[in-house]
C-alpha cells in the first residue's frame, strides 16, 4: 500500500508557473502508474497528466498538453507535477493517484489517493 501527500498549490495569476510535489511513503513510486487529477468546484474529477510504471511514458489531457509536465523522482520518491503558463480555467483542487496496472485516465480506476492540492489562477 502506498501512502500520497501533494503539496505546492497555492494562488497564482494567470501566465504564473506552479510545481506541485505528491510525496509518496510505503512503496516505491515506480512500483504505480502515477496521475494527477483535478476537480473544479461543480465538476467532475478529471484527468490531467499521467507517467507509466515501466517505461516511463508520459500521457496529458489535451487542455494541459504543452504547458504541463509529469515526471518521477525514484531517489525522493516524488512525483512532480510542473504547471506552466497556468489559465483561471486550471484552477481546482489536484489530486495526485497511484495504480497497480497500466495507465488510465479514468479516476475509478486508481486505487490510492491523496488528499488535494488547492490552485486557484487568477486572471
Amino acid at each position: 500500500q502506498v501512502q500520497l501527500v501533494e503539496s505546492g498549490g497555492g494562488l497564482v495569476q494567470a501566465g504564473d508557473s506552479l510545481r506541485l510535489s505528491c510525496a509518496a511513503s510505503g512503496r516505491t513510486v515506480s512500483r504505480y502508474t502515477m496521475g494527477w487529477f483535478r476537480q473544479a468546484p461543480g465538476k467532475e474529477r478529471e484527468f490531467v497528466a499521467a507517467i507509466s510504471m515501466s517505461s516511463g511514458s508520459t500521457y496529458y489531457a489535451d487542455s494541459v498538453k504543452g504547458r504541463f509536465t509529469i515526471s518521477r523522482d525514484n531517489a525522493k520518491n516524488t512525483v512532480p507535477l510542473q504547471m506552466n503558463r497556468l489559465k483561471p480555467e486550471d484552477t481546482a483542487i489536484y489530486y495526485c493517484a497511484a495504480r497497480r496496472l497500466v495507465v488510465s485516465t479514468l479516476a475509478h480506476e486508481y486505487d490510492y489517493w491523496g488528499q488535494g492540492t488547492q490552485v486557484t489562477v487568477s486572471s
